[in-house]
């Protein structure tokens, strides 16, 4: 399929995204352009950011103020800008919060070529050890007013609202920047997702894309249809893993499970159901642990685990084997995965394609 094929012009229709780059770069990178490809109801707004730190960070808070966006979604040293411009709702991809030493190991001082066009004709930015100090400056003031969370109980009672309009996005290839534990521990929504450190179509549409979508659905107070879909030999291929002794996590995937999940999730509130018995506490980070691994930012607080799944509020259920899960008592409709009526996981993303999210 054609990248355009995935366009969710319904994802923040008639509202404004203010893309902040990354180092080196301009508001004219392939990531801005497939945001617009992707979201064509969506005003992408994507300025070049003055090469000198201090003129910056002026620069893009007089800009939030006078667009006043919807979402800021920052990449790198954009992802650290981002940080600093509180009060609206934030994605930061990979930020660089300790961009003057990132650029120093990495790169070095010296000139240094542009990725992409820039409106002011520049072609490369010279690296100085003034620049360095400058940028320095700006990133002490990261995580101002913002108290560290306690990592003994990191209850969302306990977080604050500017807390919560901020999402961290880490690439786990990411061989540049490694802030991840930096802005855990500030910040509740860290989450991590299979990529490098530069963005590619793949992390827009399987990472920043389901982001967008989760806030844009929160800011708009939209509840979707639930969706339950049972971890053990629905989702995971635990009857062939288990005698392989592979580790959980390395469970492959039942024939198609991942793409129907992704594909639920653009109209559905889409929940992995996990049921390890109570008395074996050690296998409980297992679904976890999987799901972080083979679903991704679609998955990311979307995990239940309890030996009671008939209990569950919801629409449906997909599960291969109800009768092991007591699933008689679910209050929602109940499609058996290998069935009669839904043999493949095929069957079932066409009986969904034709309720249209209901």
């Amino acid at each position: 399929m054609e990248l355009y094929e995935y366009a969710q012009p319904e994802v923040m229709a008639g509202k404004k995204i203010l893309y902040l780059h990354g180092f080196a770069s301009s508001g004219q990178s392939g990531s801005v352009r497939t945001l617009r490809l992707l979201l064509p109801q969506t005003e992408i707004i994507a300025p070049d950011i003055p090469e000198k730190p201090q003129e910056a960070l002026a620069f893009l808070q007089e800009l939030c103020g006078r667009e006043q966006p919807d979402l800021v979604i920052g990449t790198s040293m954009g992802g650290m800008y981002a940080e600093l411009l509180k009060g609206y709702d934030r994605i930061l991809i990979n930020p660089a919060f300790q961009l003057a030493d990132t650029l120093l190991k990495n790169n070095g001082l010296g000139r240094q070529e542009y990725h992409n066009p820039r409106q002011d004709g520049a072609t490369s930015i010279l690296v100085t050890k003034g620049l360095l100090e400058d940028f320095r400056e700006v990133s002490t003031r990261c995580f101002e007013g913002i108290p560290e969370i306690d990592p003994r109980y990191p209850a969302p009672g306990r977080w604050t609202q500017e807390q919560n309009r901020v999402y961290g996005l880490f690439g786990i290839h990411d061989t540049l920047v490694h802030t991840f534990d930096l802005f855990a521990a500030h910040y509740p929504n860290a989450l991590r997702f299979d990529g490098e450190h530069y963005m590619s179509d793949k992390t827009i549409l399987h990472a920043v894309l389901p982001l967008v979508r989760c806030i844009d659905d929160r800011q708009e107070g939209r509840t979707r249809k639930v969706v339950f879909i049972q971890w053990e030999d629905t989702l995971a291929d635990l009857r062939n893993s288990l005698p392989k002794g592979l580790a959980a996590e390395d469970f492959p995937p039942e024939n198609s499970a991942v793409k129907a999940f992704r594909t639920l999730a653009r109209q559905y509130e889409v929940y992995l159901v996990a049921c390890p018995p109570y008395n074996l506490p050690g296998l409980w980070p297992d679904p976890v642990r999987w799901a972080e691994k083979w679903l991704g930012v679609e998955a990311w607080g979307h995990v239940i685990q309890t030996e009671w799944p008939q209990l569950l509020l919801g629409d449906y259920f997909i599960v291969r084997h109800p009768e092991d899960y007591r699933l008689d008592d679910f209050m929602g409709t109940v499609l058996q995965l290998g069935g009669d009526t839904f043999r493949t996981w095929e069957d079932i993303l066409a009986f969904y394609a034709t309720l249209g999210g209901q």
